[in-house]
């Protein structure tokens, strides 16, 4: 993988969000009425737009789901953000990358405010020349959208550049741009979901992707 310009996606790929997201949507659900205490069927929830996931898996229209954003964030701004944790050696493969003179990107579907505190709270900003996410409102929550305006503000080659992710939304997003994408496997997106989308790379687990960089 010759690429110059790497983009990784954040939940799933950099870090395992999962205690955060599922007790923060566990949170707005309860907020709305809804008990769900089996936090494992909040899981898909990590990794597409939150607004879409709500109207999907819950049925809402696009009114409540908002609701149910809004009671999100109540308690993710402030607590789940941390319930996370960085994948082991994602901080020694972010070096590595770096020097071999690379140019690294996050693209994340998540809101750009809390995409830089995370990065900023365990340490891996600095490994990123620009963290890009959506709006608060939900502009560029699609990642063909978010890949799309990333690429152009960066002025970046497509052909140089690959898309690392965990979730088909990650490989639609690159795909649509003209970037080959990596897919992992050791995110939360299953491996018949990744391989429907066709990427040009799959890797297991995190040390398979680090070697692979050579």
């Amino acid at each position: 993988m010759h690429h110059a310009t790497i983009l990784f996606d954040l939940d799933g790929t950099l870090t395992d969000p999962r205690e955060g997201i599922t007790r923060s949507i566990q949170h707005a659900l309860a907020q709305l009425g809804i008990d769900e205490p089996d936090l494992v069927r909040l899981e898909p929830f990590i990794g597409p737009p939150l607004l879409q996931a709500f109207m999907e898996f819950y049925g809402f229209d696009e009114a409540r789901a908002w609701e149910a954003v809004t009671h999100y964030r109540e308690r993710f701004k402030t607590v789940g953000l941390y319930e996370n944790l960085l994948f082991d050696g994602v901080l020694e493969m972010l070096e590595h990358l770096r020097g071999q003179g690379r140019t690294l990107y996050v693209a994340t579907s998540k809101p750009s405010v809390f995409a830089r505190e995370i990065a900023r709270h365990f340490a891996f900003d600095h490994h990123f020349r620009m963290i890009y996410g959506s709006e608060l409102d939900g502009t560029r929550t699609n990642k063909v959208e978010l890949i799309a305006h990333l690429v152009a503000e960066e002025r970046l080659e497509p052909a140089q550049t690959l898309m690392i992710g965990d979730r088909k939304h990650d490989l639609i997003g690159a795909h649509r741009n003209g970037l080959q994408a990596v897919a992992v496997g050791y995110g939360f997106g299953s491996h018949d979901e990744l391989m429907a989308e066709s990427p040009a790379y799959y890797y297991a687990t995190l040390p398979a992707l680090r070697a692979a960089f050579g």
